[in-house]
């Protein structure tokens, strides 16, 4: 198993639930010791990392290492998730890597998501191991 510092949680952020089984089995087979947190909308993930609706039984804000975000789902988008996430306070973006996961392969997408500040990496799906480990050793000490 991979232990890495700072990688205490993973969230996946996906409307589809048959991605969001996937996707938490390629963290699993890869190896990555964490925990792994899915939540199939932006609203729900927004909740998560600021303890509101069902999360509001927790005591400290969560910083997940990396959070794993699609775009298009109903609702709020990726797009809002990022506008609403740049207004959290520094300290809980400080350390969290965002990568855009998603079927588009809009170019205009790629370079939006390429420029926002928050997001480290545009990937498309799936995710594999191996686009899941260049991200993991990028950023987190072993």
């Amino acid at each position: 198993m991979i232990k890495r510092e700072g990688l205490y949680c993973i969230l996946l952020v996906d409307d589809d639930d048959a991605t969001n089984f996937i996707h938490e089995m390629v963290i699993k087979m890869a190896g990555i010791d964490t925990h792994i947190e899915i939540c199939n909308s932006a609203r729900k993930a927004l909740d998560y990392l600021t303890c509101k609706g069902e999360y509001s039984a927790n005591t400290s804000y969560p910083q997940p290492g990396i959070i794993f975000l699609d775009i298009n789902m109903p609702g709020m988008s990726g797009w809002d998730f990022l506008k609403e996430y740049d207004t959290l306070p520094d300290e809980q973006r400080a350390k969290v890597v965002v990568s855009m996961l998603t079927t588009s392969l809009n170019p205009d997408d790629e370079q939006k998501g390429n420029s926002d500040p928050n997001v480290e990496r545009f990937i498309i799906k799936p995710l594999t191991a191996d686009k899941l480990i260049a991200i993991v050793d990028a950023n987190f000490k072993e």
